[in-house]
């Protein structure tokens, strides 16, 4: 499929490429809300831990807001019983109905369950299109990587660089190419919907619930700038998936998927979306 000129051009007029700050001073590039924790590890890296408890929970997002980029952190989740809590990463263009949105989101779960990572893409307002997997490890044990990259193209999903999934645009189906987005980390009370659709709510007598946020890296179309070059060191413009991708995305979906909503005939009973046929 040929790449749409127009996106080109937009890219070009309203964003200068850029990357984050310092690693050790990634957080001046945040906003913060509630109860955010500002520290450093051993190896002089800055962390941020969000803290969830019954009176609020925590978050923050980034100052600058991006037309496409490659965006990664490592995240180190609540240890034990964190039924009900979710932890998120992700970007958004505000909160209106036509807004879009590209989610990675951490459901809580009881004591001794495989954490769920909830991938979703939401585009003019237009969303339901999760797919879900078990993470292969414990995330509460050591941080780990996530990663978004979004272009033009696709979207690419990846945890400690393996690749899960991979949304690819099409030119007659909804795609977030136009509105630029803000950077988010959140911990929450997802009670009603994270463990269990709802089953197994929050046990607040093990609040309060931290999460850790560390090297933060986004390399992006910040809106703005002058121009957005596809070269020199912005190979995330055309990244596409390639063979590895492919293998590792067969093998998340063989191995770690427990939800994908083109499977879901309950939720779409006049019929699956558009590009449910065409993967």
């Amino acid at each position: 499929m040929a790449r749409p000129t127009w996106t080109l051009v937009l890219v070009a007029v309203l964003c200068l490429v850029v990357r984050s700050a310092s690693a050790e001073f990634w957080l001046d590039e945040f906003t913060t809300d509630g109860d955010v924790r500002k520290d450093y590890d051993r190896s002089g890296r800055q962390v941020a831990s969000l803290v969830l408890d019954q009176r609020s929970g925590a978050g923050f997002n980034s100052t600058r807001k991006y037309l496409f980029g490659e965006f990664s952190v490592e995240m180190k989740l609540i240890p034990g019983n964190s039924a009900g809590t979710v932890t998120s990463f992700y970007l958004t263009s505000g909160e209106g109905d036509e807004h879009d949105e590209i989610d990675m989101e951490f459901m809580g779960n009881s004591s001794g369950s495989p954490t769920v990572l909830n991938t979703n893409v939401w585009a003019s307002g237009d969303g339901k299109k999760e797919h879900q997997f078990y993470l292969w490890f414990d995330p509460a044990a050591d941080f780990h990587k996530y990663k978004i990259i979004w272009n033009d193209m696709n979207i690419i999903f990846q945890v400690d660089d393996v690749t899960v999934r991979v949304f690819k645009r099409y030119a007659d189906l909804p795609y977030p190419d136009a509105k630029p987005m803000a950077v988010h980390a959140t911990l929450w009370d997802g009670s009603y919907w994270a463990t269990e659709k709802g089953k197994v709510p929050i046990d607040w007598s093990r609040a309060p619930f931290v999460v850790s946020y560390r090297a933060y890296t986004a390399n992006g179309c910040a809106v703005g700038g002058s121009s957005c070059p596809a070269a020199g060191g912005n190979e995330w413009m055309d990244r596409q998936p390639d063979d590895t991708d492919r293998l590792t995305v067969a093998w998340a979906h063989r191995n770690c998927l427990q939800y994908n909503y083109c499977d879901d005939g309950w939720r779409f009973p006049q019929g699956f979306p558009g590009e449910c046929a065409r993967n």
